[in-house]
């Protein structure tokens, strides 16, 4: 499954839409004006399904996930110096390859590919291609593609 991730043209606060191939709104993504970046995530008929909210009060960045109210996950940013590094605890998943160049991909601890994340490059808008191994995943890959983008916005 592949889903194209775009920011909206001059949103006040982070807003994306989430295209499925044929061009479809599958997802719609609305920032909240809160302590911290809150990303409340609705399906394609407004229902809100899923919020990923930043923990301000921590010593580096760190996202929780919730799908409905229910925890699922969060992801925090490692100390380090030079090249970026995440805690991911969703899943088991993994996080492989080059954030500072925004093309990665997401693994289950065995090694076996969840989704293929990359940038797309000269785009008014951060443009994302999300490929997705299995569809029931889509959620939760979308939710952690979220939180790696807001700690990007976050440290500028």
């Amino acid at each position: 499954m592949r889903l194209y991730f775009k920011q909206r043209f001059f949103s006040w606060f982070d807003s994306y839409d989430i295209y499925d191939e044929a061009g479809n709104v599958v997802y719609t993504v609305e920032g909240k004006l809160s302590w911290g970046h809150c990303l409340h995530i609705l399906n394609s008929v407004g229902e809100h399904i899923g919020t990923v909210q930043e923990r301000v009060f921590t010593f580096l960045p760190k996202f929780e996930m919730y799908v409905g109210e229910q925890y699922v996950g969060c992801i925090q940013k490692e100390f380090t110096f030079f090249t970026p590094r995440f805690d991911i605890d969703c899943n088991g998943w993994q996080v492989e390859g080059s954030f500072m160049e925004w093309d990665y991909t997401v693994t289950e601890p065995c090694g076996a590919p969840v989704a293929q994340i990359s940038k797309e490059l000269f785009n008014w808008t951060d443009t994302y291609v999300i490929d997705v191994a299995d569809p029931g995943n889509a959620l939760c890959v979308l939710m952690l593609v979220l939180a790696i983008d807001a700690e990007k916005c976050s440290r500028n």
